[in-house]
């Protein structure tokens, strides 16, 4: 079976809502029926046809072929199989994802990853803030899988993170690692001010020392690692970094003792 791929006809009017594309919700859905599925969050109210030129039909292989920044919840809830977008996609990007792969080929918009559960989301180019973060009025962001950034992030990403790893390559805004709860966050390239601060449990591990930490953390020394050493072999095998990010005695901070407390910043002395 081919892929089943939605090629962008033109730059949307207004944006689009395409949680309704996964093999999940559209499983049941007569094929020829696709392009009458409504995804404009306006008056407008555009379906899929008047957006997307639709081809193909394997379910659990589905291509976005042509970008935008208003493409919002790109592969939101999906539990596996695969979805690429070739260019930019807006906000909250793989959103809930339970399993699978997703792959944005450029840019993503604000809440990339939010609420992840399980997969793999990997974005070739730059994510707006909040990766990984929750929405208003939700008490914990990501919560398992993989987030690989390949470019920059904005700011406080992983913000409330629970579980799981997010990697960003070039750096990240301020805040990073903001109110975490527990996982890794991995920044190379430099983190912004902050990084950790009210993070309850955790580790952030840099390529640097940071510009600023919150002075309510403490630093721990140059302990001898199997965490650093384990967790640098997995990045590695994994296909994210190509060198060891900490060494076998990163310098540590504990913290943030404004809070819990039990919360830790690693980077290279």
């Amino acid at each position: 079976m081919k892929a089943l791929t939605f090629t962008l006809v033109a730059e949307p009017p207004e944006r689009l809502d395409l949680s309704l594309l996964t093999a999940e919700r559209l499983a049941g859905i007569e094929r020829r029926d696709f392009e009458k599925i409504r995804i404009g969050m306006s008056k407008h109210g555009s379906k899929v046809g008047d957006i997307f030129r639709v081809a193909g039909n394997n379910l659990l292989d589905v291509v976005f072929e042509g970008g935008s920044a208003r493409l919002d919840r790109v592969a939101e809830g999906m539990r596996g199989g695969s979805v690429r977008v070739v260019g930019d996609a807006g906000a909250q990007a793989g959103r809930a994802m339970r399993g699978g792969t997703l792959t944005i080929e450029g840019n993503a918009g604000p809440h990339a990853g939010s609420g992840m559960r399980g997969g793999r989301l990997e974005i070739t180019g730059n994510a707006g803030d909040h990766l990984g973060g929750p929405l208003a009025g939700e008490l914990a962001g990501m919560n398992g899988g993989v987030l690989i950034v390949r470019g920059k992030a904005g700011a406080f990403a992983a913000d409330r993170m629970r579980r799981g790893l997010i990697a960003v390559l070039k750096g990240s805004g301020d805040h990073p690692g903001s109110r975490m709860i527990a996982g890794t966050l991995v920044v190379a390239g430099g983190a912004g001010e902050m990084p950790g601060y009210l993070m309850r449990r955790g580790s952030i591990l840099l390529d640097r020392a940071p510009k600023s930490l919150s002075p309510s953390f403490v630093e721990c020394g140059a302990p001898e690692s199997v965490f650093a050493a384990l967790i640098d072999r997995h990045l590695i095998a994994e296909g994210i970094l190509k060198r060891p990010l900490l060494g076998n005695a990163p310098q540590r901070y504990g913290g943030d003792n404004a809070v819990l407390g039990m919360g830790e910043v690693l980077f290279p002395r």
